[in-house]
């Protein structure tokens, strides 16, 4: 169970880790600076396990890999919004970044919710309000991605 951070629509990249902290790969120092654009007590309130839920079109603007690295390394269990930019969508899986499409959930959980995601079935169990939505499951094969830590750890683990 993770408790949630909300957000609204069109969250870019530049907000998730801005630009000024992207002279380093390392993914503590990342975290340390992740959301501080848009929540500057993101950093000091997450906790492992924590959610994201945002409106449309999270993670919009460029296409850096750090955005998706900074969000897991702070804790982040998954990111739930209605749509997520192509590029972040694709980084996500890369860097084992678990997240869902459900407009559903992104319309009725409220910032502070705990939240419940199984990912097996795409059930979003909002323990708060003591409702359930549903996203689409990911298939196996992104399942084994996500539990790899990404895709060079599953191309690594399978070769």
């Amino acid at each position: 169970m993770g408790t949630v951070f909300k957000y609204g629509d069109n969250v870019d990249t530049d907000v998730i880790i801005p630009a000024r902290h992207l002279s380093t790969s390392d993914p503590k120092e990342l975290a340390a600076h992740c959301m501080e654009d848009i929540d500057k007590e993101f950093v000091k309130k997450v906790k492992e396990g924590d959610i994201i839920v945002a409106g449309s079109n999270f993670g919009c603007g460029s296409s850096r890999e750090h955005a998706p690295i900074a969000i897991k390394a702070s804790g982040i269990r998954c990111v739930i919004a209605p749509t997520f930019a192509r590029i972040f969508y694709r980084n996500s899986f890369n860097t084992g970044l678990p997240i869902l499409e459900c407009e559903e959930a992104a319309a009725k959980i409220d910032a502070g919710d705990e939240v419940v995601v199984d990912f097996t079935t795409g059930k979003i169990t909002n323990a708060t309000k003591n409702e359930v939505y549903w996203s689409e499951p990911f298939p196996p094969f992104i399942r084994k991605i996500i539990e790899s830590g990404g895709l060079v750890n599953y191309v690594k683990e399978n070769l």
